[in-house]
């Protein structure tokens, strides 16, 4: 097996200039094979359209079929149509009815196996380098490849909102303070969640301030509530096995910096000894969907603030210093005398997974991009909305999530680390996501359609921010693309009794009363797709 860096990366230059070259016209270009993209795709084929599909990786299905196998789900009768539909075909590969944990490879195979049925062919290490625009309407795509694109309706489906970017449209990147929507939970926050529980000195030598901080630390304190420029931290959502059968060793990073892990030193030196809680494990009961997991574990934290607007290329070396970091902390738990015996012999029993991530030595390679830009746009989704205090009048499907933001820095107080911007506000009912919160303001483009970049501010993205629910705003864009099409009318035109009518006839969910109409329905489905964890597995995590 080769180490998991040689074919670990975001973006080569090499690949990307040298990609496949075609020139294409089609009635839709889905630029991004997220879930979303993907579904967007499926669903506009199915409707009779050309669909072309570009995506800037090397393999579909971003973070669905990325690692994130554990899905956040929030209420599973909260989703409808084909993202519902996704989760049964997965369910069909282990023999049950539908299946909300699963192994990164079949959501992979299901989402291939989709395309194929409807003859898409995604093209893939497409970046785009340009647009065309006539006043208000893309009318082309260009990627660095020499691929042009023309197409009369356009759906970006990016992490990172690209397209709407190039095409002109407003956006943000960051955290809204709490006074510009009268919210309480967006700025900057200090709260109990994933936190230092005990505590841990920030200087290089304990006790001397004046020895310098350790790295990833800020010496000014945070104003709560306030705006800053700050995104919620990023990770690899990684599949781990403790089967020996199956079991690759933790690979040594090639550019280990033990500095990094100082912290978690001195913190399991005070005591905490959470690092097997969020060990998740899916269908086949010897994997995981291993995620960030208390105040230091694998998001690394305040390290990605350039990655939503910035070039490819410093997007190349934010993700190779993620891989450094994550890689360095499996390590480090694994190998280090400073990480108690007991604990250090445990995680040595896991490792990736030679059956999954192939080509990159079992490890995955889309960065957990958990939020880059957000489009600003006639109707922005907020903690009211969340929260029912305001209901959107023209939703295109239901939110369910708790608002969830991770850390965005860590900081000094009082001598001590702390970590700021970690919110875990559940407690709500499913709720309404607005049609113009997924289209641009009409002065600004009228034939593009944003299923996950879409307006929201940060706390509520927080919340919105769940891969079954970009699959079914993905869906809801293909069939607003669908009329728009049809009616040779923009986005922003389209009367929404038409849409809503078309949305439900799909098996979309757009209310809460549709979804306790199909709750009654679903709950012998919902048992099937139910994971229990092992209990010998329990006491292992303990």
């Amino acid at each position: 097996m080769p180490h998991p860096s040689e074919n670990l990366f975001y973006y080569r230059p090499d690949l990307s200039l040298h990609a496949e070259r075609e020139t294409i016209t089609a009635d839709l270009c889905v630029y991004g094979a997220t879930a979303a993209g993907v579904i967007a795709a499926v669903q506009a084929a199915m409707l009779g359209w050309r669909v072309a599909l570009l995506n800037p990786a090397e393999r579909i299905g971003g973070m669905t079929s990325g690692g994130l196998s554990y899905t956040d789900i929030g209420n599973q009768t909260a989703i409808g149509g084909l993202a519902r539909e996704f989760y049964q075909r997965v369910g069909q590969a282990y023999g049950v009815d539908v299946a909300w944990t699963f192994e990164p490879h079949i959501a992979e195979r299901v989402l291939s196996q989709w395309l194929r049925e409807v003859e898409i062919r995604p093209l893939h290490q497409q970046f785009l380098a340009a647009v065309e625009k006539d006043e208000t309407r893309l009318v082309a795509v260009r990627m660095e490849s020499g691929t042009v694109v023309r197409a009369r309706m356009f759906i970006d489906a990016t992490y990172e909102g690209d397209l709407l970017a190039a095409a002109g449209v407003s956006h943000c990147v960051g955290r809204e303070g709490n006074a510009l929507y009268g919210e309480t939970l967006n700025g900057a926050q200090v709260q109990s969640t994933h936190q230092f529980d005990l505590p841990v000195d920030p200087y290089v030598v304990e006790g001397i301030a004046t020895s310098g901080l350790l790295p990833g630390i800020e010496i000014e304190p945070p104003v709560i509530g306030a705006r800053d420029h700050r995104i919620q931290a990023y990770c690899f959502r990684m599949c781990m096995t403790d089967d020996p059968a199956i079991r690759l060793p933790f690979p040594q990073p090639r550019n280990y910096d033990r500095r990094w892990y100082v912290l978690l030193e001195r913190y399991l030196q005070a005591g905490w000894r959470e690092v097997f809680g969020k060990f998740d494990l899916l269908r086949v009961a010897t994997k995981s969907d291993t995620n960030n997991h208390g105040a230091v574990s694998t998001d690394f934290i305040g390290q990605n603030f350039a990655w939503p607007a910035g070039s490819y290329q410093t997007r190349e070396q934010i993700f190779q210093a993620h891989v450094a970091y994550q890689q360095g902390y499996h390590w480090f738990l694994t190998h280090d005398a400073a990480v108690p015996r007991e604990i250090r012999e445990a995680y040595a029993r896991w490792g990736l997974c030679r059956d999954e991530f192939t080509t990159t030595g079992g490890w995955s390679p889309q960065l957990y991009v958990r939020e880059a830009r957000r489009m600003v746009s006639e109707y922005i989704m907020t903690e009211h909305e969340c929260r029912s205090a305001r209901t959107a009048p023209d939703s295109v499907g239901l939110a369910a999530y708790a608002m969830d933001s991770h850390n965005c820095r860590r900081f000094v107080q009082d001598g001590r680390v702390l970590n700021e911007g970690d919110v875990q506000m559940p407690g709500f009912p499913p709720y309404s996501i607005s049609y113009r919160s997924i289209v641009p303001r009409a002065s600004e483009c009228t034939n593009l359609l944003v299923p996950v970049c879409m307006a929201a501010s940060h706390i509520a993205y927080g919340s919105i921010r769940m891969e079954p629910v970009f699959m079914v705003l993905g869906q809801s864009a293909a069939i607003a693309a669908h009329q728009a099409l049809t009616a040779g009318q923009p986005v922003q035109d389209l009367p929404y009794a038409d849409l809503q009518n078309a949305l439900r006839a799909a098996g979309q969910i757009l209310t809460a009363n549709e979804r306790a109409a199909f709750e009654k329905g679903a709950r012998h489905e919902s048992k099937a797709g139910v994971v229990a964890v092992p209990a010998e597995k329990n006491r292992q995590f303990s």
